[in-house]
């Protein structure tokens, strides 16, 4: 999924630019930032992501360079969209495979409407816990800190908006969905209440970011790919500037 830049696009990144990415499988936004941040070496810029992805999830992650950095907060506040993948009858205590399963539940009874259906309380204003192991700071900590070393943790629930989800396919135990949804929502905590809304449980086992705001995966780079026009194209100006 690459961006097709028409061949006489100039990139002042100093100024400040947009980039658009596809965040790879166990990537942290982190390791995205920093590999980006290395390959404009010696030049120092500021570099930074709106709307982190935990490093399970893939998709689109938007990168700000230079004086666009200023912005990050409002492309962070815009609507996001996601596909993704959930396991039904069992529960893990991250809300996805970042730990192993802690209970088992019979899905021997659900049935594709009875799931379908169970969409529909979700959609609108709601309120959700964020998972335990979720990079939320609390007295300066992230909260999957403490999580790890098996402290317990106070979730304090917050309002986010569910516009859309459904049902794009039920290969039991596998179920497909979309979600269009406001900041600040965690999939991960729609999955896991969407389990207990079937009197069953869920949890995440792919996710993928496809929109934010108006910005599509479609239009993003590869990592390494992005490095090597930034590489390009910082020799190119180094060039012309001798």
């Amino acid at each position: 999924m690459d961006i097709q830049h028409p061949p006489h696009k100039e990139f002042d990144f100093a100024q400040g630019e947009l980039l658009l990415v596809n965040k790879p499988y166990k990537w942290t936004s982190f390791d995205v930032v920093g590999k980006l941040r290395n390959s404009f070496k010696p030049l120092k810029l500021k570099v930074g992501h709106a709307g982190t992805l935990d490093p399970l999830a893939t998709g689109l992650l938007i990168i700000c360079t230079g004086k666009m950095t200023k912005q990050i907060d409002t492309f962070q506040a815009e609507e996001k969209e996601y596909t993704g993948t959930m396991i039904l009858g069992a529960t893990t205590p991250s809300y996805d495979m970042e730990t192993e399963p802690d209970t088992q539940f019979d899905i021997s009874n659900l049935t594709p409407e009875a799931i379908r259906n169970a969409c529909k309380q979700f959609i609108g204003d709601i309120q959700q816990y964020p998972p335990a192991h979720s990079a939320i700071k609390v007295d300066g900590e992230r909260l999957y800190e403490k999580a790890r070393r098996g402290e317990d943790v106070e979730l304090r629930l917050r309002n986010v908006t569910i516009t859309e989800f459904e049902i794009t396919r039920i290969e039991l135990p596998e179920v497909d969905f979309r979600v269009v949804c406001s900041k600040g929502t965690y999939i991960r905590s729609l999955v896991n209440d969407f389990g207990k809304a079937l009197g069953n449980g869920a949890y995440l086992s792919k996710l993928t970011r496809t929109r934010s705001g108006n910005f599509k995966l479609e239009d993003a780079w590869g990592v390494m790919e992005l490095v090597g026009v930034i590489k390009a194209e910082s020799a190119k100006q180094k060039v012309q500037s001798i």
